[in-house]
């Protein structure tokens, strides 16, 4: 029988995987854990297991598959309380009371993987769809370690990630890192195998969709038209402007390879997300040496929002889209702005297209 089929014939691991998909606080855990470096365990072996529960022969062992009746989510208190065993760990679920019996121990580990960019290119959508394998668990917000809270230390960053089983990928995204002038070497320092994600778009587009998103937090914002030129003229482009200074990938871009290898980083087209969201999942699950299990089947695509939904994801099990604040209606910009905007991004493009190798065909 081959690895993949025992891991789908594997009744306990299909446990944990069902449980992962019902909270973003789920507490499991092998126990071989990784090292004490970058993990932080606790011990819930205490009760033991109601008896009513069905037996499977796995090989030389016998798994007992436990009802997931009855979890709760404690996703309110995950970051905060962090030296306590969540929840879910301490109620009396028929799960949990398996799991304490077995003396398994949940952990936290220091993200193998980051979501690093680029703002407004479709980062949310790429962890939303990648959450959907059973063996990748990510953060739940932006934790924004790198850039605002490096001060406080690994330890502080390893108890803001989710609990983990060996075999799985643990993953934070925080757009803000691509453009954040320490974070190259900050995170290098603290693994130089990290694998980073990018997801990036064209430019033009990303900049409209940075001040869309603004301008719904603002009544008063001035007019795209007004920011990203001086002196109310479309000659001179205005590039201390952050959403335009953001779409100059290359600069970026020459700053992470100084710590990390191409072959570390893998670029998704942002477009291709929205148009043919399994294909791009298919390389990141490809890139990350997972299994294709996020395929078709789990989207559907809403005429409405103009973009891909769920048909489930981690925390649901009946179809949804991204938040409301996604896929907002772009203001009108007049056409010679744009075709400004363009040709002062063209070599930058080209450049960056030369540095990755991929040609996004970006107008």
């Amino acid at each position: 029988m081959s690895t993949n089929e025992q891991d789908e014939n594997n009744p306990l691991r299909s446990l944990l995987f069902s449980a992962d998909l019902l909270s973003d606080s789920s507490t499991t855990e092998t126990t071989n854990p990784r090292s004490a470096a970058d993990s932080d365990s606790v011990n819930v072996a205490t009760q033991g297991a109601p008896e009513a529960f069905k037996l499977w022969n796995h090989g030389a062992s016998i798994v007992r598959v436990v009802p997931l009746s009855g979890i709760k989510s404690n996703n309110n208190n995950d970051n905060n309380n962090t030296h306590n065993v969540p929840q879910a760990a301490a109620d009396g679920s028929p799960k949990y009371r398996f799991l304490r019996q077995q003396g398994l121990r949940p952990s936290r580990h220091l993200p193998d993987t980051l979501i690093i960019g680029v703002k407004k290119s479709g980062t949310r959508a790429l962890l939303e769809f990648i959450r959907l394998h059973p063996d990748v668990r990510a953060a739940g917000c932006e934790v924004h370690f790198f850039d605002r809270h490096y001060q406080r230390g690994l330890r502080w960053y390893r108890h803001h990630m989710p609990y983990t089983i060996e075999g799985q990928i643990t993953m934070e995204k925080t757009p803000s890192y691509f453009v954040t002038k320490d974070v190259p070497q900050r995170v290098y320092q603290m693994n130089a195998s990290t694998k980073l994600l990018i997801v990036v778009r064209d430019p033009v587009t990303r900049a409209i969709s940075d001040y869309t998103q603004a301008a719904s937090k603002k009544s008063d914002m001035k007019r795209f038209e007004d920011l990203a030129f001086i002196n109310g003229s479309f000659a001179v482009v205005d590039t201390t402007w952050g959403p335009v200074k953001i779409g100059v990938y290359s600069r970026y871009l020459e700053k992470w390879l100084k710590y990390f290898p191409l072959s570390q980083l893998l670029f998704i087209s942002g477009e291709r997300l929205i148009m043919d969201p399994a294909y791009e999942i298919g390389r990141v699950q490809d890139f990350l040496g997972l299994k294709r299990v996020v395929t078709e089947k789990h989207f559907y695509f809403n005429a409405t929002k103009g973009f891909p939904c769920l048909f489930k994801s981690e925390a649901r099990s009946t179809p949804h889209s991204l938040g409301k604040t996604k896929g907002r209606n772009h203001p009108h910009i007049e056409e010679a702005a744009i075709e400004r905007l363009r040709e002062f991004y063209r070599p930058f493009i080209n450049k960056f297209y030369q540095m990755t190798g991929i040609n996004f065909a970006w107008p």
